[in-house]
C-alpha cells in the first residue's frame, strides 16, 4: 500500500474495494460478487425510472438483477466515483409520487399515502435509527428523519403528493409494488381520483357550411347559369 501510494493523489481510494457490497462503479450497477487484484466482478442490476438515460442503457427498470455478469477494472475506483449503498448505511430514501386535482381531498390523500408508506416501513425505520447514528458518530452527519413524510407541489395541472420513505437496498420493488396498491385501494374507497391531462373545450366558433355548384355545372343540369349556395 506504501508503495502503490506513490503512484495515486490519494491513497485512501485503495481501500474502496473493501468495502463494495452493492456499489455503482463504472457506470454498472449491482452487487460486487467478486474482487481481485486487476477487476471486480458485479451481478448487474437493472436501472430505476429516474436514471433511464445514464448508460449503459437497461431493459430491467428497477434496482433487480439483469442475469449479467460484469468485470470492471479497478483503475476505475482512482479515476470515477463510486456509489456504494451498504459500507456504512444499508438504507435508501425512496418515494411515490401521486397527482391529484385540486377540487379534491387533498388531507384525505396525504392521510392515505402516510398510512401505505408506515405500514411496510415501520421496521425498517426503527433499525434504520441505529444505522444512522453510527453514521452520524463517524461522519458527523445531520440528523434526518426516518418517519415517511408528504410532500406537496403546485403545478398547472395538479397537485403533485410525494411521499418520502426509508427502504432495504434490496427488496424495494416488491415494497413499492405492495404500498402502491394499498394507495390505490384507499384513494378508491376514498373516491379520490389519480389527475391525468385534460383539455376543456369553452367555446366554438359558429360553422358556415357552402356548396357552391360552378356555373358550367349548373347550365348543364338545369339549363341556368345561377350560382347555388
Amino acid at each position: 500500500m506504501g508503495l502503490l501510494s506513490i503512484w495515486f493523489d490519494d491513497p485512501t481510494r485503495l481501500a474502496t474495494a473493501l468495502g463494495l457490497v452493492s456499489a455503482t462503479m463504472g457506470g454498472v450497477r449491482g452487487d460486487v460478487v467478486a474482487i481481485g487484484f486487476i477487476q471486480t466482478t458485479i451481478m448487474e442490476m437493472g436501472q430505476p425510472p429516474t436514471v433511464e438515460g445514464a448508460q449503459p442503457p437497461m431493459w430491467v427498470r428497477s434496482r433487480q438483477y439483469t442475469g449479467r455478469v460484469v468485470t470492471v477494472s479497478n483503475a476505475r475506483i482512482f479515476d470515477e466515483p463510486v456509489y456504494n449503498y451498504t459500507r456504512d448505511f444499508p438504507y435508501l430514501w425512496e418515494e411515490i409520487t401521486i397527482p391529484i386535482s385540486y377540487t379534491a381531498d387533498r388531507h384525505r390523500a396525504e392521510g392515505i399515502l402516510l398510512e401505505a408508506a408506515r405500514r411496510h416501513t415501520v421496521e425498517i425505520s426503527e433499525l434504520s435509527q441505529e444505522a444512522l447514528e453510527t453514521m452520524r458518530r463517524r461522519y458527523f452527519v445531520q440528523s434526518m428523519s426516518m418517519e415517511p413524510k408528504v410532500y406537496w407541489r403546485i403545478t398547472d395541472d395538479w397537485l403533485e403528493l410525494t411521499v418520502r420513505f426509508i427502504v432495504h437496498e434490496r427488496g424495494i420493488r416488491d415494497l413499492k409494488d405492495a404500498a402502491s396498491r394499498d394507495i390505490l385501494a384507499g384513494l378508491d374507497e376514498a373516491g379520490i381520483g389519480i389527475a391525468s391531462a385534460t383539455l376543456d373545450i369553452v367555446g366554438l366558433p359558429p360553422l358556415r357550411h357552402e356548396n357552391v355548384i360552378p356555373a358550367e355545372a349548373s347550365r348543364s343540369s338545369s339549363g341556368s347559369n345561377e350560382e347555388i349556395r
